[in-house]
C-alpha cells in the first residue's frame, strides 16, 4: 500500500489524527527532506525509517521504493509541506504504483493552493491551478497571457526570489486586474496582500527582502 499523506504547510498543529496514525503504522516514510520530516515525526512521537525522495533522485529512489511496495511493504509518501503530487515529484511514484496495481490511498489534509484560494476573496466555484510560473520573464508573460483569458479564478505558486519580477510581468499583462498574494500560510507572519499587481509589488518592496512561499490568485 502507498499512502499519500498530507502534512502541515506551516503550523504543525494542522496535521490530522488519521495522518499521525498512518505515519505510525507504515514500514517507511518517503519524504522530500528527511530533516524537515524528522521535525514533524519528533513532534508526534513517530518512530519510523525515513527515506529521501525528491526531484533529483526520483528515478533511482523510485525504483527502490517500488521494490519495497512489491514486497508488500506499506509506505507513506509525504512532501515538505502540503499534499504530495502537487508541484512535486510525488506524482511519479504514485503513477508507478498505480501502473503496478499497487493500492494508493490518499490521507487528506493541508494544501497551500486551497488555503490561499479560500482566503483570497475570489470565487472558488471554478478555478484553475497553474503550478509554478515559468522562471524566465518572456515565458512567464506568455503563460500569464494564456491564463488571463480563462473564465475562472487562477491560482499559481511563486518563489520569494522571483515574486517581484513576476508581479511586474503580471502588472504588464493583467493591468489593474485585482489579485491576491498570500504568503506564509498558517505561520506566524501569515499575510494576504490584495490590490492590483503594481500595488502589491510596492507593498513588498517596502520590506528588506520578500520572504516565504507565495501563492498568487487572480
Amino acid at each position: 500500500m502507498l499512502y499519500i499523506v498530507s502534512t502541515p504547510i506551516g503550523n504543525l498543529g494542522d496535521i490530522t489524527y488519521r495522518a499521525v496514525e498512518v505515519l505510525k503504522s507504515v514500514d517507511l516514510i518517503a519524504c522530500e527532506d528527511t530533516r524537515r520530516t524528522k521535525i514533524l515525526c519528533e513532534a508526534y512521537g513517530i518512530k519510523k525509517p525515513l527515506c529521501s525522495y525528491y526531484e533529483y533522485n526520483k528515478i533511482v529512489r523510485g525504483e527502490h521504493l517500488m521494490g519495497l511496495l512489491r514486497e508488500g511493504k506499506a509506505i507513506a509518501l509525504v512532501s515538505d509541506a502540503g499534499t504530495p503530487g502537487i508541484s512535486d515529484p510525488g506524482f511519479n511514484l504514485i503513477r508507478s504504483a498505480l501502473d503496478a496495481s499497487i493500492p494508493v490511498t490518499p490521507i487528506p489534509g493541508p494544501t497551500a493552493l486551497i488555503s490561499a484560494l479560500s482566503a483570497s476573496g475570489f470565487p472558488a466555484n471554478r478555478f484553475f491551478f497553474g503550478g509554478f510560473l515559468p522562471v524566465k520573464s518572456a515565458a512567464r508573460k506568455k503563460r500569464l497571457k494564456e491564463l488571463a483569458v480563462l473564465k475562472a479564478t487562477i491560482v499559481a505558486y511563486e518563489s520569494p526570489h522571483r515574486i517581484l519580477s513576476a508581479l511586474e510581468d503580471m502588472r504588464e499583462v493583467l493591468g489593474e486586474r485585482p489579485i491576491a498574494v498570500v504568503r506564509e500560510i498558517t505561520k506566524k507572519f501569515e499575510e494576504v496582500l490584495r490590490g492590483d499587481a503594481g500595488f502589491v509589488a510596492d507593498q513588498l518592496r517596502r520590506r528588506s527582502r520578500p520572504k516565504g512561499e507565495f501563492v498568487v490568485v487572480f
